[in-house]
Protein backbone atom coordinates (compact mmCIF):
# COMPACT_ATOMS: atom_id res chain seq x y z
CA UNK A 1 0.00 0.00 0.00
CA UNK A 2 1.44 3.24 -1.04
CA UNK A 3 1.99 6.00 1.63
CA UNK A 4 0.08 8.93 2.01
CA UNK A 5 1.86 12.05 0.35
CA UNK A 6 0.14 14.25 3.38
CA UNK A 7 -1.46 17.58 1.98
CA UNK A 8 0.88 20.94 1.95
CA UNK A 9 -0.93 23.63 4.34
CA UNK A 10 -0.20 27.63 3.88
CA UNK A 11 -0.14 28.91 7.69
CA UNK A 12 -1.18 32.45 7.50
CA UNK A 13 0.04 34.75 9.97
CA UNK A 14 -2.95 36.32 11.71
CA UNK A 15 -1.66 39.69 12.62
CA UNK A 16 -0.88 40.30 8.71
CA UNK A 17 -4.88 39.82 8.49
CA UNK A 18 -4.11 37.50 5.50
CA UNK A 19 -6.44 35.08 4.15
CA UNK A 20 -5.52 31.25 4.31
CA UNK A 21 -3.85 30.81 0.82
CA UNK A 22 -4.45 27.72 -1.24
CA UNK A 23 -2.17 24.45 -1.16
CA UNK A 24 0.64 24.24 -3.56
CA UNK A 25 0.35 22.32 -6.38
CA UNK A 26 3.33 19.45 -7.29
CA UNK A 27 4.53 22.57 -10.26
CA UNK A 28 5.14 25.05 -7.47
CA UNK A 29 2.56 27.78 -5.24
CA UNK A 30 -0.90 28.69 -7.07
CA UNK A 31 -1.17 31.39 -9.65
CA UNK A 32 -1.54 34.37 -7.92
CA UNK A 33 -0.32 33.62 -4.33
CA UNK A 34 1.40 36.72 -2.62
CA UNK A 35 4.59 35.90 -0.74
CA UNK A 36 3.95 35.21 2.92
CA UNK A 37 5.05 36.57 6.06
CA UNK A 38 4.03 33.72 7.96
CA UNK A 39 5.42 30.81 9.74
CA UNK A 40 7.45 29.03 6.94
CA UNK A 41 5.62 26.03 6.00
CA UNK A 42 8.62 23.39 4.36
CA UNK A 43 7.11 20.58 1.84
CA UNK A 44 7.40 17.16 3.15
CA UNK A 45 10.36 15.06 3.23
CA UNK A 46 10.61 11.20 2.06
CA UNK A 47 13.99 11.18 3.77
CA UNK A 48 14.20 10.14 7.74
CA UNK A 49 17.53 10.71 9.48
CA UNK A 50 18.78 10.19 13.10
CA UNK A 51 17.23 13.20 15.34
CA UNK A 52 18.63 15.74 17.03
CA UNK A 53 16.29 17.17 18.71
CA UNK A 54 17.42 20.33 20.29
CA UNK A 55 21.11 20.13 20.05
CA UNK A 56 22.30 23.15 18.37
CA UNK A 57 19.17 24.82 18.08
CA UNK A 58 20.56 28.24 19.92
CA UNK A 59 22.70 29.16 16.87
CA UNK A 60 20.17 27.34 13.91
CA UNK A 61 17.05 28.30 12.68
CA UNK A 62 14.34 26.84 14.69
CA UNK A 63 11.89 24.17 13.14
CA UNK A 64 8.62 23.74 14.21
CA UNK A 65 6.78 20.42 13.56
CA UNK A 66 2.75 20.52 13.96
CA UNK A 67 0.74 17.24 14.35
CA UNK A 68 -2.79 18.05 14.18
CA UNK A 69 -5.89 16.75 11.84
CA UNK A 70 -8.68 19.29 12.38
CA UNK A 71 -11.93 18.10 10.36
CA UNK A 72 -12.83 21.72 9.97
CA UNK A 73 -9.40 22.51 8.66
CA UNK A 74 -6.00 23.38 9.46
CA UNK A 75 -4.63 25.18 12.72
CA UNK A 76 -3.86 28.48 11.53
CA UNK A 77 -0.42 29.59 13.12
CA UNK A 78 0.39 33.30 13.73
CA UNK A 79 4.16 34.40 12.40
CA UNK A 80 7.05 32.65 14.78
CA UNK A 81 10.35 34.32 15.06
CA UNK A 82 13.60 32.83 16.71
CA UNK A 83 15.30 35.25 19.27
CA UNK A 84 17.60 36.92 16.41
CA UNK A 85 13.80 37.63 14.59
CA UNK A 86 14.32 34.53 11.51
CA UNK A 87 10.84 32.77 11.27
CA UNK A 88 10.79 29.48 12.73
CA UNK A 89 9.79 27.03 10.06
CA UNK A 90 6.88 25.19 10.35
CA UNK A 91 6.27 21.65 8.87
CA UNK A 92 3.13 19.73 9.06
CA UNK A 93 1.86 16.29 9.34
CA UNK A 94 -1.85 14.62 9.59
CA UNK A 95 -1.09 11.74 11.54
CA UNK A 96 1.91 10.22 13.60
CA UNK A 97 2.86 7.94 10.43
CA UNK A 98 3.41 11.00 8.37
CA UNK A 99 5.28 13.02 12.14
CA UNK A 100 7.74 10.14 12.00
CA UNK A 101 8.92 10.96 8.20
CA UNK A 102 9.22 14.87 9.03
CA UNK A 103 11.34 14.02 12.34
CA UNK A 104 14.78 14.76 10.24
CA UNK A 105 17.59 16.16 12.39
CA UNK A 106 16.81 19.60 12.05
CA UNK A 107 13.09 19.43 13.52
CA UNK A 108 13.70 20.98 17.33
CA UNK A 109 10.27 21.13 18.55
CA UNK A 110 7.21 19.54 18.00
CA UNK A 111 3.30 21.20 18.40
CA UNK A 112 0.95 18.38 19.01
CA UNK A 113 -2.69 18.49 19.15
CA UNK A 114 -3.81 16.20 21.68
CA UNK A 115 -7.19 15.81 19.80
CA UNK A 116 -5.22 13.73 17.47
CA UNK A 117 -6.56 9.62 17.87
CA UNK A 118 -3.86 7.60 18.86
CA UNK A 119 -3.00 5.22 15.78
CA UNK A 120 -3.23 1.38 17.00
CA UNK A 121 -4.59 1.34 20.15
CA UNK A 122 -8.30 0.91 21.37
CA UNK A 123 -10.92 3.37 22.68
CA UNK A 124 -9.15 2.59 26.64
CA UNK A 125 -10.01 6.04 27.98
CA UNK A 126 -6.74 7.69 27.89
CA UNK A 127 -6.85 10.91 26.83
CA UNK A 128 -3.04 11.44 26.42
CA UNK A 129 -2.11 8.24 24.45
CA UNK A 130 -1.03 10.09 21.24
CA UNK A 131 1.22 12.04 23.59
CA UNK A 132 2.89 8.90 24.80
CA UNK A 133 3.18 7.54 21.46
CA UNK A 134 5.05 11.31 20.31
CA UNK A 135 7.16 10.54 23.52
CA UNK A 136 8.36 7.22 22.34
CA UNK A 137 8.95 8.48 18.68
CA UNK A 138 11.15 11.47 19.55
CA UNK A 139 12.29 11.18 23.31
CA UNK A 140 15.05 13.64 22.27
CA UNK A 141 12.82 16.47 20.63
CA UNK A 142 11.05 19.31 22.77
CA UNK A 143 6.85 18.79 22.76
CA UNK A 144 4.25 21.18 22.78
CA UNK A 145 0.43 19.84 23.91
CA UNK A 146 -2.25 22.13 21.98
CA UNK A 147 -5.72 21.53 23.35
CA UNK A 148 -8.81 23.28 23.49
CA UNK A 149 -9.36 26.31 25.36
CA UNK A 150 -11.25 25.78 28.92
CA UNK A 151 -9.14 22.49 29.21
CA UNK A 152 -6.01 23.24 30.99
CA UNK A 153 -6.37 19.89 32.69
CA UNK A 154 -5.40 17.91 30.33
CA UNK A 155 -2.79 20.20 29.48
CA UNK A 156 -1.42 20.11 32.90
CA UNK A 157 -2.01 16.64 32.89
CA UNK A 158 0.43 16.28 29.76
CA UNK A 159 3.41 18.60 31.08
CA UNK A 160 3.25 15.86 34.05
CA UNK A 161 3.64 13.01 31.37
CA UNK A 162 6.20 14.85 29.53
CA UNK A 163 5.47 17.61 27.53
CA UNK A 164 7.52 20.54 28.25
CA UNK A 165 4.57 23.25 28.07
CA UNK A 166 0.43 23.07 26.80
CA UNK A 167 -1.06 25.85 25.13
CA UNK A 168 -4.65 26.60 24.19
CA UNK A 169 -5.99 26.71 20.84
CA UNK A 170 -8.07 29.56 21.32
CA UNK A 171 -5.13 31.28 22.94
CA UNK A 172 -2.16 31.24 20.57
CA UNK A 173 -0.72 34.60 19.04
CA UNK A 174 2.59 34.67 17.68
CA UNK A 175 4.77 36.12 20.71
CA UNK A 176 3.16 33.71 23.04
CA UNK A 177 3.68 30.62 20.55
CA UNK A 178 7.11 32.19 19.50
CA UNK A 179 8.17 32.37 23.42
CA UNK A 180 6.83 28.95 24.14
CA UNK A 181 8.68 27.14 21.54
CA UNK A 182 11.90 28.86 22.29
CA UNK A 183 11.23 27.44 26.24
CA UNK A 184 10.64 24.00 25.23
CA UNK A 185 13.55 23.44 23.14
CA UNK A 186 15.50 25.27 25.76
CA UNK A 187 14.06 23.25 29.22
CA UNK A 188 14.61 19.97 26.75
CA UNK A 189 18.32 20.94 26.38
CA UNK A 190 18.38 21.36 30.13
CA UNK A 191 16.40 18.36 30.90
CA UNK A 192 18.72 16.13 28.90
CA UNK A 193 21.62 17.91 30.38
CA UNK A 194 20.68 17.22 33.75
CA UNK A 195 19.64 13.30 32.99
CA UNK A 196 23.21 12.86 31.24
CA UNK A 197 24.78 14.32 34.21
CA UNK A 198 22.73 12.49 36.52
CA UNK A 199 23.12 9.27 34.84
CA UNK A 200 26.99 9.75 34.51
CA UNK A 201 27.35 10.88 38.25
CA UNK A 202 25.62 7.35 39.19
CA UNK A 203 27.80 5.45 36.37
CA UNK A 204 30.84 7.65 38.57
CA UNK A 205 29.75 6.07 42.01
CA UNK A 206 28.78 2.66 40.57
CA UNK A 207 32.31 2.14 39.35
CA UNK A 208 33.69 3.56 42.49
CA UNK A 209 32.10 0.97 44.22
CA UNK A 210 33.26 -1.28 42.09
CA UNK A 211 36.79 -0.85 42.40
CA UNK A 212 36.37 -0.17 45.81
CA UNK A 213 34.93 -3.74 46.25
CA UNK A 214 38.32 -4.77 43.81
CA UNK A 215 40.32 -3.67 46.40
CA UNK A 216 41.72 -7.05 49.00
CA UNK A 217 40.52 -7.14 52.49
CA UNK A 218 43.49 -8.68 54.23
CA UNK A 219 42.81 -12.50 56.33
CA UNK A 220 44.54 -11.69 59.08
CA UNK A 221 42.60 -13.30 62.20
CA UNK A 222 44.74 -14.63 64.78
CA UNK A 223 48.07 -13.28 63.61
CA UNK A 224 49.51 -10.93 65.84
CA UNK A 225 51.17 -8.78 62.43
CA UNK A 226 49.75 -5.54 61.96
CA UNK A 227 49.00 -4.35 58.57
CA UNK A 228 48.49 -1.39 56.67
CA UNK A 229 48.86 -0.01 52.99
CA UNK A 230 48.54 2.51 50.43
CA UNK A 231 46.93 2.78 47.06
CA UNK A 232 47.46 5.82 44.46
CA UNK A 233 46.30 4.73 40.88
CA UNK A 234 48.38 6.64 38.00
CA UNK A 235 44.87 7.30 36.22
CA UNK A 236 43.13 10.28 36.47
CA UNK A 237 40.13 10.19 38.35
CA UNK A 238 40.33 6.18 38.99
CA UNK A 239 40.70 4.01 41.63
CA UNK A 240 42.06 0.90 40.75
CA UNK A 241 45.11 0.63 38.55
CA UNK A 242 47.72 -2.20 37.20
CA UNK A 243 49.28 -2.34 40.96
CA UNK A 244 48.05 -4.97 43.48
CA UNK A 245 48.45 -6.95 46.54
CA UNK A 246 47.19 -9.20 49.36
CA UNK A 247 47.55 -10.68 52.41
CA UNK A 248 46.10 -13.72 54.00
CA UNK A 249 46.86 -16.22 57.09
CA UNK A 250 46.68 -19.80 56.66
CA UNK A 251 45.37 -22.52 58.71
CA UNK A 252 48.85 -23.39 59.87
CA UNK A 253 49.43 -19.72 60.83
CA UNK A 254 51.85 -18.58 58.11
CA UNK A 255 51.12 -15.42 56.93
CA UNK A 256 51.59 -14.39 53.40
CA UNK A 257 51.61 -11.34 51.92
CA UNK A 258 52.29 -10.39 47.82
CA UNK A 259 52.70 -7.46 45.85
CA UNK A 260 52.71 -7.07 42.05
CA UNK A 261 52.58 -4.49 38.86
CA UNK A 262 51.11 -5.45 35.81
CA UNK A 263 52.93 -3.17 32.85
CA UNK A 264 50.73 -0.19 32.30
CA UNK A 265 47.76 1.55 34.25
CA UNK A 266 44.81 1.51 32.55
CA UNK A 267 41.84 -0.56 32.60
CA UNK A 268 42.69 -3.69 31.21
CA UNK A 269 45.82 -3.39 33.47
CA UNK A 270 43.59 -3.07 36.49
CA UNK A 271 41.42 -5.92 35.81
CA UNK A 272 44.21 -8.32 35.47
CA UNK A 273 45.89 -7.08 38.05
CA UNK A 274 42.29 -7.95 40.26
CA UNK A 275 42.09 -11.69 38.39
CA UNK A 276 45.68 -11.98 39.56
CA UNK A 277 45.50 -11.07 43.15
CA UNK A 278 42.45 -13.10 43.84
CA UNK A 279 43.99 -16.07 41.42
CA UNK A 280 47.12 -15.50 44.10
CA UNK A 281 44.95 -15.67 47.02
CA UNK A 282 42.62 -18.70 46.16
CA UNK A 283 46.47 -20.90 45.53
CA UNK A 284 47.99 -19.42 48.72
CA UNK A 285 44.61 -21.16 50.72
CA UNK A 286 45.25 -24.31 48.43
CA UNK A 287 48.56 -24.38 50.05
CA UNK A 288 50.55 -23.47 47.24
CA UNK A 289 53.47 -21.20 47.46
CA UNK A 290 57.12 -20.14 45.86
CA UNK A 291 57.96 -21.47 42.91
CA UNK A 292 54.86 -23.30 42.16
CA UNK A 293 52.87 -20.92 42.89
CA UNK A 294 54.67 -18.36 40.45
CA UNK A 295 54.61 -21.14 37.87
CA UNK A 296 50.93 -21.03 37.98
CA UNK A 297 50.20 -17.36 38.23
CA UNK A 298 52.09 -17.14 34.79
CA UNK A 299 49.51 -19.46 33.46
CA UNK A 300 46.86 -17.69 34.66
CA UNK A 301 48.72 -14.56 33.06
CA UNK A 302 49.34 -15.66 29.94
CA UNK A 303 46.01 -16.90 29.67
CA UNK A 304 43.98 -13.72 30.53
CA UNK A 305 46.22 -11.17 29.02
CA UNK A 306 44.95 -9.06 25.95
CA UNK A 307 48.17 -8.96 24.33
CA UNK A 308 51.08 -11.16 24.53
CA UNK A 309 53.48 -8.38 25.16
CA UNK A 310 51.97 -7.51 28.77
CA UNK A 311 53.74 -9.02 31.68
CA UNK A 312 53.55 -8.94 35.61
CA UNK A 313 56.07 -8.02 38.20
CA UNK A 314 55.52 -9.77 41.66
CA UNK A 315 56.90 -10.22 44.94
CA UNK A 316 55.77 -12.89 47.87
CA UNK A 317 56.47 -13.05 50.87
CA UNK A 318 55.76 -16.12 53.38
CA UNK A 319 56.12 -15.38 57.08
CA UNK A 320 56.51 -18.40 59.35
CA UNK A 321 54.19 -18.69 62.56
CA UNK A 322 56.87 -17.56 65.45
CA UNK A 323 57.08 -14.86 62.65
CA UNK A 324 61.32 -14.65 62.86
CA UNK A 325 62.04 -16.01 59.47
CA UNK A 326 60.34 -15.27 55.88
CA UNK A 327 60.86 -17.15 52.28
CA UNK A 328 61.16 -14.46 49.63
CA UNK A 329 60.27 -14.58 46.33
CA UNK A 330 61.02 -12.16 43.23
CA UNK A 331 59.58 -12.02 40.09
CA UNK A 332 61.01 -8.85 38.44
CA UNK A 333 60.00 -7.04 41.58
CA UNK A 334 61.88 -4.73 43.86
CA UNK A 335 63.05 -6.26 47.18
CA UNK A 336 61.53 -5.25 50.43
CA UNK A 337 62.29 -2.95 52.95
CA UNK A 338 63.41 -4.25 56.38
CA UNK A 339 63.16 -2.11 59.40
CA UNK A 340 64.59 -3.49 62.90
CA UNK A 341 64.78 -1.59 65.92
CA UNK A 342 68.66 -0.52 66.47
CA UNK A 343 69.96 -1.17 62.99
CA UNK A 344 69.52 1.18 59.83
CA UNK A 345 66.48 -0.28 57.50
CA UNK A 346 67.67 -2.16 54.70
CA UNK A 347 67.00 -3.93 51.31
CA UNK A 348 66.38 -7.51 51.63
CA UNK A 349 68.43 -9.37 49.35
CA UNK A 350 67.75 -9.82 45.32
CA UNK A 351 70.54 -11.67 44.11
CA UNK A 352 68.24 -14.66 42.67
CA UNK A 353 65.72 -12.34 41.95
CA UNK A 354 63.50 -14.43 39.08
CA UNK A 355 62.07 -12.87 35.50
CA UNK A 356 59.05 -11.36 35.17
CA UNK A 357 55.83 -13.39 35.20
CA UNK A 358 54.69 -13.50 31.21
CA UNK A 359 58.92 -13.04 29.44
CA UNK A 360 60.10 -16.73 29.80
CA UNK A 361 57.90 -19.65 29.37
CA UNK A 362 58.99 -22.52 31.97
CA UNK A 363 60.93 -19.74 34.44
CA UNK A 364 61.72 -20.38 37.75
CA UNK A 365 61.38 -18.55 41.04
CA UNK A 366 64.15 -19.70 43.54
CA UNK A 367 62.59 -18.79 46.96
CA UNK A 368 65.38 -17.47 49.37
CA UNK A 369 65.21 -17.57 53.40
CA UNK A 370 65.53 -14.20 55.72
CA UNK A 371 65.84 -14.00 59.06
CA UNK A 372 63.66 -11.67 60.30
CA UNK A 373 64.48 -11.64 64.45
CA UNK A 374 62.28 -10.95 67.06
CA UNK A 375 60.67 -7.07 65.83
CA UNK A 376 60.64 -5.80 63.01
CA UNK A 377 58.73 -3.40 59.62
CA UNK A 378 58.65 -4.92 56.45
CA UNK A 379 57.71 -2.54 53.54
CA UNK A 380 56.44 -3.96 50.17
CA UNK A 381 56.00 -1.41 47.20
CA UNK A 382 55.62 -1.36 43.51
CA UNK A 383 57.73 0.64 41.32
CA UNK A 384 56.21 4.03 41.50
CA UNK A 385 56.86 4.96 44.70
CA UNK A 386 60.98 4.71 43.23
CA UNK A 387 60.37 6.20 39.57
CA UNK A 388 59.13 9.44 40.45
CA UNK A 389 61.74 12.46 39.68
CA UNK A 390 63.71 14.58 41.87
CA UNK A 391 62.76 18.53 41.14
CA UNK A 392 62.91 19.48 37.50
CA UNK A 393 65.76 17.51 36.43
CA UNK A 394 65.62 13.91 34.89
CA UNK A 395 66.87 12.03 37.85
CA UNK A 396 64.84 9.58 39.76
CA UNK A 397 64.21 8.79 43.39
CA UNK A 398 65.44 5.13 42.97
CA UNK A 399 65.57 2.03 45.91
CA UNK A 400 68.78 4.55 47.39
CA UNK A 401 66.73 7.53 47.46
CA UNK A 402 63.87 5.54 48.91
CA UNK A 403 65.60 3.88 51.78
CA UNK A 404 67.30 7.03 52.98
CA UNK A 405 63.81 8.42 52.98
CA UNK A 406 62.18 5.92 54.85
CA UNK A 407 65.40 6.14 57.59
CA UNK A 408 64.62 9.32 57.88
CA UNK A 409 60.99 8.80 58.61
CA UNK A 410 61.87 6.15 60.94
CA UNK A 411 63.86 8.33 62.75
CA UNK A 412 61.36 11.26 63.15
CA UNK A 413 59.04 8.16 64.95
CA UNK A 414 56.95 7.35 62.03
CA UNK A 415 55.09 4.10 62.09
CA UNK A 416 52.31 1.95 60.58
CA UNK A 417 49.75 4.26 58.31
CA UNK A 418 51.64 7.24 59.39
CA UNK A 419 55.04 6.27 57.86
CA UNK A 420 52.79 5.16 54.48
CA UNK A 421 51.39 7.97 54.14
CA UNK A 422 54.22 10.01 54.81
CA UNK A 423 56.24 8.15 52.32
CA UNK A 424 54.08 8.62 49.69
CA UNK A 425 53.31 11.88 50.03
CA UNK A 426 56.98 12.94 50.24
CA UNK A 427 57.49 11.37 47.03
CA UNK A 428 54.80 12.88 45.57
CA UNK A 429 56.26 16.44 46.50
CA UNK A 430 59.50 15.54 45.26
CA UNK A 431 58.23 14.68 42.00
CA UNK A 432 56.54 18.37 42.15
CA UNK A 433 53.23 16.78 41.70
CA UNK A 434 51.01 13.97 41.00
CA UNK A 435 52.83 10.91 40.14
CA UNK A 436 52.13 9.10 36.63
CA UNK A 437 52.76 5.89 37.41
CA UNK A 438 50.39 3.38 39.88
CA UNK A 439 51.89 3.22 43.48
CA UNK A 440 51.37 0.28 46.06
CA UNK A 441 53.33 -0.44 49.27
CA UNK A 442 51.97 -1.97 52.33
CA UNK A 443 53.54 -2.36 55.67
CA UNK A 444 53.57 -5.62 58.18
CA UNK A 445 54.65 -4.96 61.82
CA UNK A 446 55.72 -7.29 64.51
CA UNK A 447 56.32 -6.07 67.85
CA UNK A 448 57.29 -8.10 70.92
Amino acid sequence: MPVPVPRQRAIPAVESGQAQAAAPTAGGPSAGEAPRKDATVEHTDRTHTPHTGAAGAAHTQLTLLLIEDDPGGSTVLPELLDRSGRPIRVRSARNLTEAERLLTDDVHCILLDLALPAPGRGDDGDELAVLKQVLELAPRHAVLALTASGDAERGAQAVRVGAQDYLLRDELDGPLLSRAIRYAVERKRSDSAERRLAEGRVRAQENRRLERGLLPTPLLDGSPLRFAARYRPGRSRALLGGDFYDVVRTSDGTVHAMIGDVCGHGPDEAALGVELRIAWRALTLAGLCGDQLLGTLQQVLEHERPDDEIFATLCTVDIAPDGRRAGLCLAGHPSPLLARPGKAAQLLPYDNNGPALGLLPGARWPRMQVELGAEWSLMLYTDGLIEGRIGEGKERLGQDGMVSMVRRQLAEGLRGEALLGAAVNEVRDLNGGELTDDVAVLLLDRER
